[in-house]
């Protein structure tokens, strides 16, 4: 009787010394960091799109294809390089003859009457100065859609590290700011966790498409601030001073 009570103490000793070492029993503290950094956009995407038709789907193509070569043409002459002019869509679609009126009766199927192609292209622009004339000139050459605006860093991971880094040297100083209260010392990390986003500024144009078709001066537009916010959480094993 005696062996087996000695053999139930070997058993349970192990695990109460995992118990120990449990880092979610022994007490902690938990800190936020939160890191921003605000710069100038310095790259802008223009996306437009141009619309033709024709009774066929080769004369609607045809059409397409002499307004995108006037537009890349103007773009060119900016200048903006081939390898920043991209297609981001092509598509086909039938048009269809008006339905009858209601006092007419419906005759069969609707009747195709043409054909419609729509290609929406994005261009990069680098030099923000451009990015008024290349919408006006773009829309002077033919395209008949201006779809968005979106501005953009070149390098945002970079923006990120730096954001990263106030955070955590936010949170650090949380972390000694409390410990030194409280009267006791960080005895170890014990998880940190991180999240970073970038927050775009919206387009803002001075005018309306409608007022720059009516216009020939050059359509101004501001590009705002980019802001790339970070957050660190840090948590800390802390102990008896």
């Amino acid at each position: 009787m005696l062996r087996l009570g000695f053999l139930v103490i070997c058993l349970l000793l192990p695990v109460a010394a995992v118990a120990h070492d449990d880092p979610t029993n022994k007490p902690a503290v938990t800190v936020t960091g939160h890191g921003q950094m605000s710069l100038a956009p310095d790259t802008a995407y223009v996306t437009l799109g141009l619309e033709t038709t024709g009774r066929t789907v080769a004369d609607a193509q045809r059409q397409n294809r002499l307004v995108l070569n006037k537009v890349v043409e103007r773009l060119r002459a900016l200048p903006i390089e081939n390898e920043r002019i991209q297609t981001a869509s092509f598509t086909v679609s039938p048009q269809y003859k008006p339905p009858p009126k209601r006092s007419e009766a419906a005759a069969g199927p609707p009747e195709i009457i043409g054909y419609i192609v729509s290609t929406t292209m994005t261009v990069e622009v680098r030099n923000l100065d451009r990015v008024g004339s290349v919408i006006e000139e773009s829309l002077a050459a033919g395209a008949n859609q201006f779809q968005g605006l979106h501005w953009t860093l070149r390098d945002e991971q970079q923006a990120k590290l730096e954001a990263l880094k106030q955070a955590a040297s936010k949170a650090r100083e949380k972390a000694a700011a409390l410990s030194e209260a409280l009267k006791v010392k960080l005895t170890r990390l014990l998880s940190a966790t991180e999240e970073s986003h970038v927050v775009r500024p919206a387009p803002k144009m001075a005018r309306s498409m409608m007022a720059m078709e009516g216009s020939g001066g050059e359509t101004p537009v501001f590009s705002g601030e980019i802001k790339v916010e970070a957050t660190v959480i840090l948590i800390y094993e802390i102990g008896q001073e």
